[in-house]
């Protein structure tokens, strides 16, 4: 019983995150990167509040906070202020089928930055996920002309890969952050949201902006940062099989990218699915034999 309530959080979890890359592309064209970050953050904070609310954890809030107050200011600032500035403007330049496999490498960089930062051994199968993860990336990027090397947005591309360095340097840094998680996210959204509002005014004014963008931005709020984080937790929590539940996520971008077709009609390039393919085969050769690590960066996602 409990693991078919694992795998429905799970599955819950995925299918609003397969979600996001339609949502961001809609909410881009009411709020400038910056606004949608604000905005986003302050929804997701409110989630986040009532979620600990409800579970009886606010009480966790000031002493988590007095124990490292400088540690979860730099954890907000990472994600979700620079994170989310990071990729959604990287969206804001890009298609989304590209900017979304892009930033879906990011597990792959977790490694090697997991091999820097925390002394990690990198495996030879370690290795060759990083080429195929890489060079699918480079697929995306230039549409398959790799020769070539011609990017529709440098910027873009650049941007959406610094996404993956800022997320996997998130979870290294919170590595060792023993708190309730949701206690932690929610701190962090905290903390940060005077940054990124901040940001936003000094960036230029607000313009009036209708309901349907209130409505978008806050279902990015919801359920890319907020809601969505809490059932993945649970499906964790649940699971006895954290590998199995773990290969869910390897639905995301696909049911993305039929949304991303379906809702917005944007042209999915025969290139993007052979690069995410690739991406797919890096991420599966990296759990082979070596679950355990894949069972932390995907307890991360």
């Amino acid at each position: 019983m409990q693991e078919k309530k694992a795998i429905g959080f799970g599955l819950a979890a995925v299918l609003l995150w397969s979600t996001v890359a339609t949502a961001f592309k809609i909410t881009l064209d009411y709020f400038s990167p910056i606004q949608m970050v604000a905005a986003a953050s302050a929804v997701s904070a409110l989630a986040l509040l009532a979620i600990a609310g409800y579970q009886g954890k606010l009480n966790q809030l000031l002493p988590t906070l007095r124990a490292r107050p400088l540690y979860y200011l730099m954890l907000g600032l990472i994600n979700p202020c620079i994170y989310y500035l990071v990729l959604f403007k990287a969206y804001d330049l890009l298609p989304a089928s590209q900017a979304q496999p892009l930033n879906y490498s990011w597990a792959i960089t977790l490694t090697l930055m997991a091999a820097l930062f925390l002394g990690q051994k990198i495996r030879p199968q370690d290795w060759v996920a990083c080429v195929f993860g890489y060079l699918g990336v480079v697929v995306i990027a230039t549409k398959g002309d790799i020769m070539a090397l011609q990017f529709d947005s440098p910027l873009g591309v650049a941007l959406a890969l610094v996404s993956t360095l800022l997320w996997a340097l998130f979870w290294i840094i919170n590595t060792k952050n023993q708190a309730d998680p949701v206690v932690s996210v929610l701190l962090g959204f905290v903390l940060s949201l005077p940054f990124s509002v901040g940001l936003s005014l000094y960036m230029g004014a607000w313009q009036p902006i209708p309901w349907q963008g209130w409505l978008a931005v806050s279902y990015v709020g919801l359920f890319e940062m907020g809601i969505t984080f809490v059932l993945w937790l649970n499906a964790m929590k649940l699971t006895r099989n954290t590998a199995k539940l773990s290969n869910l996520i390897f639905l995301s971008p696909f049911i993305s990218l039929i949304l991303l077709a379906t809702i917005i009609g944007e042209t999915i390039h025969p290139a993007t699915l052979v690069g995410l393919v690739m991406i797919i085969m890096g991420l599966l050769i990296q759990q082979w034999r070596g679950r355990a690590k894949a069972d932390d960066a995907s307890a991360s996602c």
